[in-house]
């Protein structure tokens, strides 16, 4: 009887360890590539306002130029 229980709670113990296991990194993966992408999306946007500005110079240098 005894060995029946310590097999059952034995076989319990370790599904329930591999089960946790894997989830957890599902999820931290999940959230790592989220992270990352919202990254660089800021880095994308940040580039465009910086070329934005830059573009906006060269007009305002070409008008007071005259051309």
């Amino acid at each position: 009887m005894k060995r029946i229980i310590f097999m059952l709670v034995f076989l319990f113990s370790l599904s329930i360890a591999f089960t946790g296991c894997r989830d957890e990194k599902k999820a931290d993966n999940k959230v790592e590539k989220a992270i990352d992408k919202a990254g660089d999306n800021i880095k994308d946007a940040a580039d465009d306002v910086g070329d934005a500005i830059e573009d906006a110079a060269d007009d305002v240098g070409d008008a007071l130029d005259g051309k």
